[in-house]
């Protein structure tokens, strides 16, 4: 049963890569500084009516026109100079996203390239084209991703000397695994930008409202979460955090619980994410895609229900100090933001004013 499910999630993240049919693109950063400059295209939804073969060639023609755009916005990339002061970003997207949709993150690296002219910035593609970026977002072991992104890095010249991480929503708990894992180049700055870094119990709106890939996300994770095809075949569900199957998830998470230490301590996790310089964490108030919120300040339910909550500082993750976090916070290290906000949802002006200060 699950085999077939994940044959036809497989098939429908495709279809959801190519698709010429609309969708909310906001928990993949989508339009959240860009929606003004776009809302003039929405007009042209209620004209998609065609049949399955002009939707195939419409496909096709999207398609095109994303990789002229792509053609265009690498080869209008300014010269990066390394000796020019600027520390590097690399940048992690979200699930439902890709390293360089014109939309979203491509729009974003090219604001910080304006914003601080001189900097490098890497938007990172797992896999050889955006298709199969997007679609690792859902089924490309997490550990995998990891492991790709930190030979990389080591293999990018212009990052030797140390960067500056930004990861939103999934790709910010990825960026930590990278930080724990991978300490040469040095990451010196990590923002979390809406990630779950204590994982989910629930996923209330994924990329696409109506999207049949989130449905059958959901069903997979709700019957079967902890074994072994799901979790070796779906990202997703090695964050799945089950405060109700505490057991479970510690012995069988296959990325999160590791990374945060649930089952022993690695020194070697908590030696390397106390050489960050700073750790900021952005949660989103109305937030409706993560559940809990609290997870994006490594908050999360407490042990054995699903109703109440506890702080990082609450938790015993902080309380054992099992992965530095208590001494980081100590030091000064922690830094936690809020903004009024759907998921991944903010304004320029808030971005410059509270994250920039810390890529200057």
């Amino acid at each position: 049963m699950f085999i077939v499910d994940l044959l036809l999630l497989r098939t429908l993240a495709l279809w959801f890569a190519c698709s010429s049919e609309p969708r909310d693109p906001g928990p993949a950063l989508g339009l959240l500084l860009l929606r003004t400059r776009v809302e003039s295209h929405d007009h042209q939804s209620t004209h998609q009516t065609g049949s399955r073969v002009g939707r195939i060639r419409m496909a096709a023609l999207l398609l095109t026109v994303l990789l002229a755009a792509l053609v265009l916005l690498v080869a209008s990339d300014p010269v990066h100079d390394s000796n020019n002061g600027t520390v590097p970003l690399v940048l992690w997207h979200g699930m439902g996203d890709s390293c360089c949709n014109p939309l979203s993150m491509g729009a974003f690296k090219k604001m910080m390239e304006e914003e601080i002219p001189g900097i490098y910035v890497l938007s990172l593609m797992i896999g050889k084209n955006v298709v199969q970026d997007m679609e690792n977002g859902f089924f490309l072991d997490v550990n995998t991703q990891v492991s790709m992104v930190c030979s990389q890095l080591a293999q990018d010249p212009k990052l030797q000397g140390g960067y500056n991480a930004m990861g939103f929503s999934q790709g910010a708990q990825f960026l930590r695994a990278v930080a724990q894992r991978c300490p040469s180049p040095p990451m010196r700055k990590l923002i979390s930008v809406g990630g779950q870094h204590q994982g989910v119990y629930g996923l209330p709106r994924c990329p696409g409202e109506s999207s049949h890939i989130c449905d059958m996300i959901r069903e997979a994770l709700n019957h079967g979460a902890y074994s072994d095809l799901v979790q070796k075949h779906l990202v997703q569900a090695q964050y799945w955090h089950d405060p109700l199957n505490d057991d479970l998830y510690k012995k069988h998470s296959l990325f999160l619980a590791d990374i945060n230490q649930e089952r022993v301590v690695n020194e070697t996790y908590r030696k390397n994410l106390q050489q960050l310089e700073k750790f900021v964490m952005v949660k989103f108030l109305q937030d409706t895609v993560v559940d809990p919120v609290d997870t994006e300040w490594f908050g999360f339910l407490k042990s054995g229900q699903a109703k109440e909550t506890e702080t990082l500082q609450e938790s015993v993750l902080y309380k054992e100090d099992r992965l530095g976090l208590a001494a980081m916070d100590k030091a000064q290290k922690l830094v936690f933001l809020s903004t009024d906000g759907d998921h991944l949802q903010f304004t320029t002006e808030w971005f410059n004013s509270n994250l920039l200060p810390f890529l200057r």
